[in-house]
């Protein structure tokens, strides 16, 4: 008997997601029922195979929701969730005010100009995330180039270092490819006849536009959203150099515990909460597509 092609076609992408996704997910979760301990490796219980049966009971038995307790008692934990959540919506939301137009303006173009504007859109993913972050802190600090800008034009300097503006700078600057390219593949597929067709009917350039073209890119806007919010969310980079200590977001929390507090059970819940949250927008988007096609 031949073996099913499309099976084994299947196989390779089902053990990538089986070693790289869900044997990590496993061992996150498990250390997020963990508890806390001054020993190498820093949590308990841990799994004894050599005591059998009674190992796996002991270890099972000392799984608990303790650590998902603090976290709801820790006032700390609430205030980075929320403060991650709101900044990533608030990013997200300038992505698209600012994507849009840059995404719909490529895709009028002709051709040639699209190809070479495209190229420019995906140009700063060849430089290092780092030094392009970095390069935010030469234009935001007190002595950079924006206040150095703002002298010559003899207005005052503005102190956007260390604080939540300079994260959404981040944020937006680093993630707009992500919003503008769904939305170009969906606003050049657009058929122009629609567009011209609702004109003839008489609606004004803007009711053609939030009529015809609008509704038709809801499933690039839906992807775009996606692809910068959920990045945004985690985010640890952008608010550790530009935010400074007073800005919170969940992936600072994520590495202080880590790294700073040993504490792996706390920092791995913290991670499964953040991706619980996650992936209701994305379940949204995959249960009900048809609300983004009408």
């Amino acid at each position: 008997m031949k073996p099913d092609r499309s099976r084994l076609a299947a196989l390779a992408p089902a053990l990538w997601l089986a070693v790289f996704f869900a044997f990590p997910f496993l061992l996150v979760a498990k250390l997020s029922l963990s508890d806390m301990a001054l020993a190498m490796p820093p949590y308990a219980p841990t799994l004894d195979w050599s005591r059998g049966l009674s190992g796996v009971r002991a270890f099972l038995a000392g799984l608990d929701l303790e650590t998902y307790a603090r976290l709801k008692d820790d006032r700390l934990y609430l205030d980075a969730y929320l403060s991650s959540l709101w900044l990533a919506g608030l990013g997200t939301a300038i992505l698209l005010l600012v994507g849009y137009p840059i995404a719909y303006g490529i895709a009028r173009c002709p051709p040639a100009a699209q190809r070479l504007l495209v190229m420019a859109v995906i140009l700063p993913f060849w430089t290092s995330f780092l030094i392009r972050v970095y390069a935010w802190i030469a234009i935001l600090k007190p002595a950079g180039l924006l206040n150095a800008a703002l002298g010559a034009l003899g207005l005052p300097a503005v102190n956007l270092l260390n604080t939540e503006t300079a994260v959404v700078l981040g944020l937006v600057y680093a993630y707009l490819p992500f919003m503008v390219l769904p939305l170009y593949a969906v606003l050049e597929r657009q058929d122009p006849h629609l567009v011209e067709a609702a004109r003839n009917l008489g609606a004004t350039p803007a009711q053609a536009f939030w009529r015809v073209t609008f509704p038709i890119s809801l499933p690039g806007v839906a992807a775009g959203a996606l692809l910068g919010f959920i990045p945004m969310a985690g985010e640890f980079v952008i608010p550790d150099l530009l935010g400074g200590s007073e800005t919170l977001m969940l992936g600072r929390v994520i590495w202080t515990e880590f790294f700073a507090n040993r504490d792996w059970p706390a920092a791995s819940a913290v991670a499964i909460v953040l991706l619980a949250t996650l992936l209701v927008p994305i379940l949204i988007f995959e249960r009900q597509p048809g609300k983004f096609l009408r």
